[in-house]
């Protein structure tokens, strides 16, 4: 195994949960200006996730049960405006979740080849019983 699994939440994951976060935050009807405020990011980063220019690795719509999360951090987002450490902890909390239901590891083994998912157990075993 050449890339470990925090490598691949930094580089694949975290980016395509924050890319989904401003998709959703777009569906509510907000403008760019609005979502990059309320993440603490740049409009332009904002504008290179919708063009998928930024995370767009990872389908996140494909688990229904992180989808939903990322849809109450964004209803929360917008009705608390919390601070860019309490964002962070939310989408730091569904990359632990991903790991720990196996999400990322067919994507983890095509990064890198040398993993083996049937005899990696690592995520699953670390992250298995987080619930947030």
């Amino acid at each position: 195994m050449r890339t470990n699994a925090f490598e691949i939440v930094a580089r694949y994951v975290y980016p395509s949960l924050r890319r989904r976060l401003v998709e959703i935050l777009r569906e509510k009807g907000l403008k760019q200006t609005e979502i990059a405020g309320l993440l603490h990011i740049t409009q332009s980063a904002v504008s290179r996730y919708l063009k998928m220019d930024r995370g767009a690795l990872i389908d996140v719509t494909k688990f229904p049960d992180i989808d939903e999360k990322l849809k109450v951090l964004a209803d929360e987002i917008i009705s608390r405006r919390p601070s860019e450490y309490e964002i962070h902890l939310g989408l730091v909390q569904v990359s632990l979740e991903m790991l720990g239901r196996g999400y990322v590891c067919s994507f983890h083994s095509k990064i890198d080849p040398e993993l083996d998912p049937m005899k990696c157990r690592i995520c699953l075993e670390l992250f298995e019983n987080l619930a947030f």
